[in-house]
């Protein structure tokens, strides 16, 4: 047989991708990333132990004196722990959540905050959380402090929807 110049093509089969097909690649990824979402590092979210971290209150904050602690600027810092403290409760807070990655990717946070009356150093009160989930936090914190001193809300009111978010979607 004469060679004409022309590539030679041979035939192959060729399969139809069927909608099942499509379905057990998309379990088999599924599968995959479920295995592996907690390996290498922090999840987005992890949600407070309501029993380890229940959250505890600061007896120096009450209704009758907000104008005089949470709602004064700079307040806050006059209260908050040592990072000596904190990066050591973080550790081994890390360890019982059962959190893997390095220590920067989580905040050491208040479940409830400082500026909403927590407790600034029992450990109750703090837990750690991961970032960016924490910088979100932080804002709505933010908020809740703003509408405790506009009126809008009462502090155990503003105490109890911080814990909540903290206790349900982290």
């Amino acid at each position: 047989m004469a060679h004409s110049g022309q590539p030679y093509l041979r035939r192959t089969s060729t399969k139809r991708v069927t909608p099942l097909d499509l379905l057990i690649a998309a379990l088999l990824v599924a599968v995959v990333v479920v295995a592996f979402a907690h390996h290498g590092g922090p999840s987005n979210r992890i949600v407070a132990d309501p029993t380890r971290t229940p959250g505890v209150l600061n007896p120096d904050v009450t209704q009758a004196n907000i104008r005089s602690t949470i709602c004064k600027r700079g307040w806050t810092s006059t209260i908050r722990p040592p990072v000596s403290y904190t990066d050591d409760l973080k550790r081994k807070q890390m360890r019982q959540y059962a959190e893997t990655g390095p220590m920067s990717a989580y905040q050491e946070d208040h479940l409830i905050s400082l500026e909403m009356g927590g407790n600034p150093t029992d450990p109750r009160n703090l837990w750690p959380e991961p970032y960016p989930r924490a910088t979100q936090m932080d804002q709505i914190e933010n908020q809740l402090n703003s509408e405790i001193c506009d009126g809008q809300l009462t502090l155990a009111q503003a105490q109890a929807k911080e814990s909540e978010i903290k206790h349900t979607d982290g």
